[in-house]
């Protein structure tokens, strides 16, 4: 939200582009002193982006509409790309050539700054540090829309075995209560388009980006790379580079205080060096409430999967009901003949009968592979166990003590299933857990897993070596590598150093290893949004062992403390968003925590394993511990927050952080109320000292302008009153007090 300051007529009445109300690049700035009258919107933007080996050839095209009685200029600015190198560039408006200067990182920071004082706009402090172009615009005339093209190349960075190119867009939103803010949808006259082309795109494997959805094309020898949505926020795009095994990129963060946070992928290469044959079972449920659409859609799912069989591969089927009944009692080696009786199998499934869950685990891991060969369990069911052995706990001990070293992909189909035994299922081996909702397609589900693990390129995966040491690692216990599907991994790190990150694992049976260089820096602001991908990872980590383990006050404990930190939605931490009247609600104090009123709220009995809210709890779960993205994390808060009702209208998350509106103030959840606050104005030298000193609370004022930041030993109310200069000392020991203990 753009405020005006009443002493600055020109900027109320401004060429009213600024980054925090354009999703673009660039925008125009009115000169000071500027007559009352003139106001120029940006329209819209498009970037087109070419990549020539390493270097990035760059066209972006921004138009701008006078809507103002008078005739308007003004200087376009446009932020350079942190450590870019640029070979030349070139700047137009129609046909008309500009005049332009590109001012270095240092010179451009007071030029932030300035604007950042003149209009009372925080985006702006994102950029310092930056370079800058500016070139005079030539007026335009009321009614008119002018369109500004700049041109420049770019060299791309190396990250480990990939290439890296960095996109700082402009954030949009507002900080009013209930604004949807940065995640909301952009402005539909500012939107930004998107697309990439690499000629020799076979040099390349298929990029990824940790924080948008791609859509990704090959045509003849090109790649074509286009964002699924409008351009919005900070774009990390990577380009692993092709290999016939692995390839390995690694990107740090490291704010000032505290641990680094490191992204580690794993990207399969296209290469013609077989992969390991697999032992794949298939467990089936056909007890008669499969009956009709389900197993009609399991049979046809189970005949996609005989038809991913290499010829080095065995298989056996297995289904289930009161019985368990084999398809062949020993593994089947998938020739013509076989395939034929087996698919004859299927087709004579009968849904009928009870529901033996144990007597099929039993048989599903009866069988041991040898270490040349990977062991896959697909098991699907979709009711609670009701012959045999009828516990879960003793069932999912059972099946870890037996399961080895199979991977084993559990389904749960509709809503009467036990979670807590199917996530241990998925956790027992190094293989996952989906659920399928009633009137989902069991057969797609199926599907999507049979192409996923046709073929396995790097099993028993471990990091072998790295520079610093690394801790808190997300996934926990590492899966196995498929071709077509990158492996990412999140860490901390403690240290600083650059050196070479090894990786080991089996591949086609045999021990290899995969290198790369890794530079893991003591400070570094670049890829931001690593720490809450990091914090979604080990959240979703705590919510399944919750789930599986049961409800502690230490796993609770944990779960509050990242979901604050980090400003992720939790069942443990929703209270903190509701009205008093609502925080009655024993759902939100699961073991009897204190009220903030004092009054001290009864324990809830243990969350249900099975029915509606327990699959959708598990799914929740699985959400936020297998996010890759920014995109795939912001969905799984929407649906969270919607399940929680989190209270949305009253609060914001920003920089990692929840806050809660409080007479016109947005106060962080984490203040405890004994520690003292320092007022800060916004906007005067004192508030441009401290987002200096402070980086991390950058994010939090690009977004809100009147708030209270917790600290270690101090807290910040950012406002329109307070201290407007700090000197050395006394900055010094605030920035000391604020971060104390190291962990902000």
């Amino acid at each position: 939200m753009i405020r005006a300051r009443p002493s600055l007529k020109w900027v109320a009445a401004a060429l009213a582009l600024s980054p925090a109300s354009a999703r673009g690049q660039g925008w125009i700035e009115p000169p000071p002193g500027m007559s009352p009258g003139s106001a120029v919107e940006r329209v819209r933007g498009e970037v087109h982006v070419r990549i020539d080996g390493r270097v990035a050839l760059v066209e972006v095209s921004e138009w701008f509409r006078n809507v103002g009685p008078r005739v308007a200029e003004g200087h376009y600015l446009y932020p350079l790309p942190r450590e870019a190198v640029f070979r030349g560039f070139s700047l137009f408006q129609g046909d008309a050539e500009l005049r332009g200067e590109i001012m270095d990182a240092d010179r451009a920071r007071s030029i932030y700054e300035e604007i950042v004082r003149r209009r009372a706009d925080p985006a702006l402090i994102e950029l310092a540090g930056q370079g800058l172009l500016r070139a005079r615009v030539f007026p335009i005339e009321p009614g008119a829309e002018r369109k500004v093209t700049l041109r420049y190349t770019q060299l791309l960075g190396r990250a480990g075995d990939a290439l890296q190119l960095d996109w700082v867009g402009a954030r949009g939103g507002s900080d009013r209560p209930g604004h949807e803010g940065p995640a909301g949808p952009p402005s539909l006259q500012s939107l930004t388009t998107f697309d990439l082309r690499v000629d020799d795109g076979g040099a390349f494997l298929d990029p990824f980006s940790p924080t948008h959805a791609l859509e990704v094309e090959r045509e003849g020898g090109a790649l074509l790379v286009r964002l699924a949505d409008a351009l919005a926020g900070r774009l990390s795009l990577f380009f692993p580079l092709a290999r016939d095994a692995i390839g390995l990129s690694v990107v740090a963060h490291r704010p000032a205080g505290e641990d680094g946070y490191v992204m580690l992928t794993l990207s399969p290469g296209r290469g013609t060096a077989p992969t390991q044959p697999r032992d794949l079972t298939v467990v089936l449920d056909v007890s008669g409430s499969m009956s009709g659409e389900k197993i009609a859609q399991a049979q046809e799912a189970l005949r996609g999967l005989l038809g991913t069989l290499d010829r080095r591969d065995r298989f056996r089927l297995v289904a289930f009901s009161n019985a368990v009944h084999m398809h062949s009692a020993d593994w089947v080696e998938p020739t013509a003949r076989t395939l034929r009786d087996a698919r004859a199998w299927v087709d004579g499934l009968v849904a009928d009968g009870g529901t033996n869950i144990g007597g099929a685990l039993s048989e599903a891991f009866r069988l041991v592979s040898p270490p040349q060969r990977l062991p896959i369990v697909v098991f699907l069911t979709d009711g609670l166990p009701s012959v045999g052995e009828q516990s879960p706990e003793r069932l999912a001990d059972m099946a870890e003590e037996r399961a080895g070293r199979a991977r084993v992909f559990a389904f749960g189909v509709g809503h009467d299933v036990n979670t807590h035994l199917l996530d241990r299922l998925g956790e027992a081996g190094r293989g996952s857990t989906q659920y399928v909702q009633p009137g989902e397609n069991v057969e797609r589900a199926l599907g999507l897993l049979a192409a996923k693990v046709q073929h396995p390129v790097l099993t028993d995966v471990e990091i072998a070596g790295a520079p610093v040491r690394l801790t808190e690692m997300y996934p926990v216990r590492l899966p196995d590598v498929f071709a077509g599907d990158e492996l990412v991994i999140f860490a901390r790190y403690q240290g600083a150093g650059e050196g070479r990150l090894r990786v080991r694992g089996q591949r086609a049976g045999r021990e290899a290893f995969f290198e790369t260089s890794a530079s893991l820096p003591g400070r570094t602001d670049a890829n931001a949004y690593i720490p809450r991908l990091w914090a979604s990872r080990k959240l979703g980590h705590l919510m399944r062992q919750l789930w599986t383990e049961g409800e502690t006050e230490s796993l609770v404990r944990q779960i509050r403390e990242v979901a604050t930190r980090y400003g992720l939605p939790s069942p443990y931490t929703s209270y903190l968003v509701q009205e008093p009247d609502v925080l009655a609600d024993r759902r939100f104090f699961p073991l009897g925590f204190q009220r903030g009123d004092g009054v001290q709220v009864p324990p809830a009995s243990p969350a249900a394993a099975s029915g509606e809210a327990a699959v959708r709890r598990a799914q929740e779960a699985r959400s936020l511990r297998e996010a890759k993205t920014v995109d795939a994390l912001q969905a799984a808060e929407r649906d969270m927050v919607g399940r929680l009702g989190n209270g949305a209208m009253e609060t914001r998350t920003a920089g990692g952080r929840i806050f809660r509106s409080k007479d016109g103030v947005w106060v962080d959840v984490a203040l405890d109320p004994a520690t003292e606050v320092v007022q800060v104005k916004a906007f005067s030298p004192a508030w441009l000292r401290l987002t200096e000193a402070l980086p991390e609370i950058r994010p939090v004022l690009r977004e809100l302008t009147h708030v209270t930041l917790a600290g270690e030993a101090v807290a910040l109310e950012i406002g329109p009153e307070g201290v407007e200069s700090l000197d050395d000392r006394a900055l010094s020991r605030l920035v000391t007090r604020f971060r104390r203990s190291g962990t902000r």
